[in-house]
């Protein structure tokens, strides 16, 4: 049976820029979706904007920091401090990423914990899967909450990968109960970097690995163009390309109505431009989902 488009959420990024825009306007989308370590703080006018927002929208709370990838343990002040707004804000998703944030330093200050500040990608090897395995089943027993896991863009690669991404989300989902976040731009960035730039055929390859009940969310997004040559940064700064709407209505075939968001988090557009780029995901999904089989 075909899931009716009508049972799409479509959602945006909300960020500290269009606070006002949110509070002061008519419903325009099903959710927003907001960076966890932003709202951390004890009180103040950050929480007090979102406290306000979810009383009209449903809050996905999207987490950058946590380092389920890493070697090192999660710091128990950030699992704390998540815990504490994730009991505030009783959110409907909860997500963070395939990679390592944390480590430790090796010189005269050896031993002190540090975070990278970006989110660095990891080798897909059966250690690292058995590592982010015990991470994510600590972080959702902690929470009483499902994490929901995205695929990132990488500016490397690794010789002693021996799992696609795909296939090592796969496993991880299997073996914790965590499902996928699937960022379609990050695809698209791996696939000019490493894969040749056949977007929609890596987009092909990507989805058809995933279980079709894997996929929890769908992230779209776009990026700055570079000079021929030049690695390709998934900076969020521009409107969702072409081949990235091509790869979403990819997904949206084999996945159905997911919970859809777009981001855009860098030279941020006026919010009418950002729910034009909302309006334009809930059309696709209308053309390809609007056909229902009862």
């Amino acid at each position: 049976m075909l899931v009716h488009s009508k049972d799409i959420l479509v959602g945006v990024g909300l960020r500290h820029p269009h606070f006002t825009d949110i509070l002061t306007s008519a419903k325009q989308v099903d959710f927003v979706e907001v960076h966890s370590e932003n709202f951390f703080g004890q009180g103040g006018a950050a929480l007090s904007v979102l406290n306000q927002v979810r009383e009209t929208y449903p809050v996905s709370l999207h987490s950058t920091c946590m380092g389920l990838g890493s070697l090192q343990d999660i710091p128990e002040r950030y699992l704390t401090r998540l815990k504490q707004l994730t009991q505030t804000i009783d959110p409907f998703l909860m997500s963070e990423h395939a990679c390592f944030t944390w480590g430790k330093l090796q010189n005269k200050m050896q031993g002190q914990l540090i975070h990278s500040g970006d989110l660095l990608p990891i080798a897909h090897t059966r250690e690292n899967l058995n590592r982010m395995c015990e991470q994510v089943d600590k972080v959702q027993t902690y929470l009483g909450r499902q994490l929901i896991i995205e695929n990132v863009s990488s500016y490397v690669q690794f010789n002693e990968s021996y799992l696609s991404e795909a296939e090592f989300l796969t496993q991880l989902c299997q073996q914790t109960g965590a499902k996928i976040l699937l960022d379609i731009n990050n695809i698209a960035v791996n696939s000019m970097n490493f894969e040749g730039g056949n977007i929609q055929q890596s987009v092909t390859d990507y989805i058809n690995i995933l279980p079709v009940n894997s996929v929890a969310q769908i992230h779209l997004a776009g990026c700055s163009a570079v000079s021929n040559g030049q690695m390709v940064i998934d900076d969020h700064a521009r409107p969702v390309s072409d081949e990235v709407w091509q790869g979403y209505q990819q997904a949206l075939t084999r996945f159905g109505a997911v919970p859809t968001l777009v981001e855009w988090d860098s030279d941020l557009p006026a919010w009418s431009v950002l729910i034009g780029e909302a309006e334009k995901a809930r059309a696709i999904a209308n053309a390809i989902l609007g056909a229902s089989d009862e």
